[in-house]
């Protein structure tokens, strides 16, 4: 008990500073222009050494990243100083990271693409695959979904710069329908909770905790889910680390990224051999679930592989960069490739081999 108090403490000043940084350049127009040049990482090798006094800044997403360090006891092992800044969404993140106030972080599949078409390099360094769903499809009270073609005509939210965002387009795509057959209804990642509590939208598309949440809450209102033999192909399942430009240029902190993703892979596979130690740390002790509310979300996830940073999975990127163009959302069509540090991938291959976790042969 003492140390979740003690982090969520420790998150909320070092957020509360981030924020204030990140408006305070919002303010005075510091922001890189979009549509900037973006130069890939080159073919110099990884630093690695890493100078006392070396620190980073890593986003993290509903504390969750913060937490699986801490409770893998990884975090203690980092040869750099971290700390750790809770977001809710990848615009968010963007934002600090355009104010060099995070080198790190961690997010969906379409954070990378928002931050290339505004002219913001974040390479990806490492990626993260789940086998199920990591967005399921909530339901407000009165509604029916029961297959994807019943979207029509529903209002459901829309997180633009957000892994929500491909969600919806592949769900729409499956069932024959487009945008215009919808309302889409933009709103914050953070705000997709209460709009479908409040009944400002008709679904909802939300991540672990906040679906089962919204499900324990108001179930017996009448609240239900888009079935998951609906939406089978409709979600990534990936998780990125996408790092700063700015970061990676500087020796001691490339170093210590490299030395931050050997660890990230580690505490991942700890999640896994330890369940029950990771949903008290995170599912009950952080998040205020019942135990049973935990093991069901890390059953609804499944396994997780470390894909390869390869052509298979730029390929994969490159699918979600054209559907997003395709839907309007992009000016132009990107290029994939751009969006990745493969320098990283020797990286994650030892440490997958030392923490005896698993790498995929596809995305």
């Amino acid at each position: 008990m003492k140390y979740r108090q003690r982090s969520r403490a420790t998150f909320t000043s070092i957020a509360t500073s981030l924020l204030a940084t990140v408006a305070a350049i919002a303010l005075t127009g510091c922001a890189p222009a979009p549509n900037a040049e973006i130069t890939g990482p080159g073919d110099e090798p990884l630093p690695t050494r890493i100078p006392a006094g070396t620190s980073l800044v890593v986003a993290d997403q509903n504390e969750a990243l913060h937490t699986l360090m801490r409770a893998s006891g990884e975090h203690d092992k980092l040869s750099a100083s971290v700390e750790y800044a809770n977001f809710l969404g990848g615009p968010a993140i963007l934002e600090a990271i355009r104010a060099d106030a995070v080198d790190l972080a961690v997010v969906g599949d379409t954070p990378p693409i928002q931050a290339h078409a505004s002219g913001v390099a974040v390479p990806v360094v490492a990626a993260k695959k789940q086998e199920l769903p990591d967005y399921r499809m909530a339901v407000a009270p009165g509604v029916s979904v029961e297959t994807l073609s019943d979207l029509k005509g529903k209002r459901i939210t829309y997180g633009e710069g957000t892994g929500r965002q491909p969600y919806v387009l592949r769900a729409l795509r499956q069932a024959g329908l487009t945008k215009h057959d919808v309302e889409l209804v933009p709103l914050k990642a953070a705000d997709f909770p209460d709009a479908i509590r409040t009944g400002q939208v008709d679904v909802a598309v939300l991540n672990e905790p906040h679906f089962t949440r919204y499900m324990s809450e108001y179930r017996d209102a009448g609240a239900s889910a888009v079935p998951d033999s609906e939406t089978v192909g409709v979600a990534s399942g990936l998780q990125y680390l996408y790092a700063s430009a700015t970061a990676l240029s500087d020796p001691a902190k490339a170093a210590a990224i490299r030395d931050f993703v050997q660890h990230w892979v580690a505490a991942a596979q700890w999640s896994k051999d330890d369940e029950d130690a990771w949903i008290d740390a995170y599912f009950v002790d952080n998040q205020r679930l019942s135990p049973e509310e935990g093991r069901s979300i890390v059953e609804s996830e499944g396994d997780f592989r470390f894909p390869p940073l390869d052509e298979e999975l730029i390929g994969f990127q490159q699918d979600t960069i054209d559907l997003l163009h395709d839907a309007g959302d992009l000016p132009e069509r990107l290029d994939a490739r751009d969006e990745f540090d493969t320098r990283f991938d020797p990286v994650i291959d030892e440490a997958v081999a030392s923490s005896g976790a698993r790498r995929s042969d596809s995305p």
